[in-house]
């Protein structure tokens, strides 16, 4: 288990705030943050969603019947990352645009409802790896609680089931334009086509899975459990037939299986 003093580190970080919004995309680390800044801060709290085609529906479902259930008030904002000027050429900074996007209309909220603090829920391992969204955050004061706290992403998942938190075990989740390469444009509809991939997945059992985009061609990360799943035969045709429908001509796994930031792999051909 996590050793107390992260928890209570966090804990009086939040007591301290007073009143806050939480950027809440119903993953592992925001619904934790959001539970426990609720629990100590009561109404003080609100939790904000975008709604943008880089985030799947079972997604947004999802952070509005846990704020329903626990009674914390939610706001959904639209948020369409594919206006921001350069976002849909994929640059490697995309999640920089995107972050800025964001918080600079949570911060129109939170100005006009006098909430001095934005709370966003990235950990201690998000250090780990190229995430260009940090620097938005930082630019724009936005806090980090758990990241400050130390906590790692299995210690998170570990106070969550402590808390009864159905995310506990949930898969992560990124935004939909990380499934493509830097450089590649995205579109609406090769979106929704990815969504579509990867919620057929989901329908048939494969919990933890990206469905990566390389024009006509769609490559599958997925872990051991989905690997088994995925190559009985009769779901291998059938993820065939409606990935060619998703309009793919060829479908793929890939061989190293699920990984986070696997697009990321490509930062040093692209820089050379």
């Amino acid at each position: 288990m996590p050793s107390d003093s992260k928890l209570v580190r966090l804990q009086d970080q939040l007591r301290q705030l007073g009143s806050v919004a939480v950027a809440f995309s119903s993953g592992v680390d925001s619904t934790f943050l959001l539970k426990t800044a609720h629990d100590i801060l009561g109404k003080n709290v609100l939790a904000v969603t975008a709604r943008s085609h880089t985030f799947p529906k079972r997604e947004l479902d999802e952070a509005a019947a846990f704020t329903k259930q626990y009674g914390i008030a939610h706001l959904i904002v639209d948020s369409e990352e594919l206006d921001i000027d350069g976002f849909a050429n994929n640059p490697p900074n995309r999640c920089y645009l995107c972050k800025t996007e964001l918080f600079t209309k949570i911060r129109s909220i939170t100005e006009e409802r006098n909430i001095p603090h934005i709370l966003e829920g990235s950990n201690a391992d998000d250090d780990n790896d190229y995430r260009p969204g940090r620097q938005a955050v930082k630019e724009l004061g936005i806090l980090s609680p758990l990241r400050d706290a130390g906590l790692t992403k299995n210690e998170i998942r570990e106070l969550s089931q402590a808390a009864g938190l159905p995310t506990f075990d949930k898969p992560s989740f990124a935004c939909l334009s990380s499934r493509f390469p830097y450089g590649e444009h995205i579109t609406a509809e090769r979106l929704k086509a990815i969504d579509a991939a990867e919620q057929f997945l989901l329908d048939n059992g494969i919990r933890q899975v990206r469905v990566r985009f390389h024009q006509n061609l769609a490559r599958i990360e997925t872990d051991e459990a989905g690997v088994q799943i995925l190559f009985a035969k009769h779901l291998k045709e059938k993820i065939y037939a409606k990935f060619k429908e998703l309009g793919f001509a060829y479908t793929s796994v890939d061989l190293l299986g699920y990984r986070t930031g696997s697009m990321n792999e490509t930062l040093p051909i692209i820089g050379s």
